[in-house]
């Protein structure tokens, strides 16, 4: 059987229908106010995070003002968000390094964003583009999922996943798509639960036909169950009139 081709740029056409209002949903007014709040959103929800760094960023808003805090300080500020001890001890040294080798500035490169405590390839991505507008897809767990699900990408790796939806992806349309995929994973297609009859996706996602599949299979044999199981009248026993 000759495998589906995925409609990419129909996809694509129709997420920006969608979410033609898609952005950053992280509170932030410089790339170095993104920077932080991105690393504190790992394992966090976006609206999390904005609760904690709106009062944290009025008195907190260059890496010079972390330099003389304590890990114990800094803990306090954040202690409402999960991993608060590992990110506060990196987040620390982050400014500490910015301060000393990039003159308070937040880099914008790869290599010299990944060099900094919890920083990853995600966060790099997040920070290049909507900070600095570098063309990316920051592949967090929405994306990967959306992604998979569509058939935009076909991996558990996600490095895997960011480099095939990079080379599937127009490079102009990197940075939406890849909000895109992120509203739509929080809004419609869930890890748990999606809700795939209200999605206009339905009829291009590799998900929602395998699951459509399924259920068609499953349909009849269910049916079969309950007639084989339905008890037989007895003889002279009134029939309960059916009510509509």
């Amino acid at each position: 059987m000759a495998q589906r081709k995925v409609p990419v740029a129909d996809i694509l056409d129709t997420l920006q229908q969608m979410y033609p209002d898609a952005h950053c949903e992280l509170n932030y007014t410089t790339p170095f106010e993104l920077l932080i709040a991105t690393i504190l959103s790992a394992q966090c929800t976006d609206k999390r995070v904005n609760e904690i760094t709106e009062p944290m960023f009025k008195e907190l808003n260059r890496p010079e003002h972390y330099l003389h805090l304590t890990q114990e300080e800094m803990e306090e500020h954040i202690k409402g968000l999960g991993l608060y001890k590992n990110k506060s001890k990196n987040i620390l040294e982050a400014c500490r390094i910015l301060f000393e080798k990039y003159n308070g500035e937040v880099p914008q490169t790869h290599a010299e964003l990944e060099a900094l405590p919890g920083v990853g390839r995600k966060t790099a991505n997040v920070v290049l583009s909507n900070a600095f507008g570098v063309p990316a897809i920051a592949v967090d767990t929405h994306v990967f999922r959306v992604a998979n699900r569509l058939g935009l990408a076909k991996s558990d790796n996600v490095d895997e996943v960011e480099r095939q939806l990079m080379k599937r992806i127009p490079r102009e349309k990197w940075s939406d798509a890849h909000h895109w995929l992120i509203w739509h994973g929080r809004r419609i297609c869930a890890a748990r639960n999606p809700k795939c009859d209200q999605c206009p996706l339905q009829s291009m996602c590799k998900y929602a036909l395998t699951e459509a599949k399924k259920a068609e299979k499953k349909a009849p044999a269910k049916q079969a169950g309950k007639q084989a199981a339905k008890p037989k009248a007895k003889p002279g026993a009134k029939k309960e009139p059916s009510i509509s």
